[in-house]
């Protein structure tokens, strides 16, 4: 992943330092394999823990990254999902980059709307009527809710993919858009781009 605009700098140093982290340990592993009654199996499962934190918040510094140059809203867009993820309000939402996404939706109901991370959370409210469909985003406005995406082929039948995520894979599989998902069963968040899927840290564990 690469995007020259990205300046999160903090967050680019805590990953840097956490994956020196990782490699002395590795290091240390290395230098006791020798000793014959040393188990390595506690170590590397610290270890794995360890690299699943850091690929999280790798997973968002990068969504910040590409967020950052198509909108001016990314921090209104990290509240409403770690407020939804916290809540387990399910949401799919769709930031439009340089592809026209028009042929590829199926439209819902006109917003036009300032993006707040009020107004998007209240849309995916669990029984508002819009809540079930992709929301989607165009630089600083919420153009529409109740949008129906494509649904990705790749995990047709595997019942661990819900719908969302099927969806968000579709569009990003077909486009340049990041498309920003919640699960409503476990609260995590992940964001698809370029047909791939990536979860991002929201703060706490489910």
């Amino acid at each position: 992943m690469n995007n020259s605009n990205c300046d999160f700098s903090p967050m680019k140093q805590t990953i840097k330092e956490e994956i020196g982290q990782v490699i002395l340990a590795l290091q240390a592993n290395l230098d006791v394999m020798d000793q014959e009654d040393y188990c390595l199996l506690g170590n590397f499962e610290k270890i794995k823990e360890h690299f699943i934190s850091i690929d999280m918040k790798a997973a968002s510094f990068y969504l910040n990254c590409y967020l950052a140059p198509f909108t001016d809203k990314y921090l209104e867009l990290s509240i409403c999902i770690q407020n939804m993820s916290h809540r387990r309000h399910g949401g799919l939402i769709v930031i439009q980059r340089e592809d026209v996404l028009e042929p590829l939706v199926k439209p819902g109901i006109s917003i036009k709307a300032d993006l707040t991370h009020s107004l998007l959370e209240s849309i995916f409210f669990p029984g508002n009527p819009l809540h079930d469909g992709a929301v989607m985003v165009n630089a600083n406005q919420i153009v529409s809710a109740a949008n129906v995406l494509p649904l990705s082929d790749r995990f047709v039948g595997d019942k661990k993919l819900g719908t969302r995520h099927r969806a968000a894979l579709g569009l990003s599989e077909r486009s340049d858009a990041l498309v920003l998902v919640v699960s409503e069963e476990t609260g995590r968040i992940s964001f698809g781009f370029n047909g791939e899927l990536y979860p991002v840290n929201n703060g706490e564990s489910h």
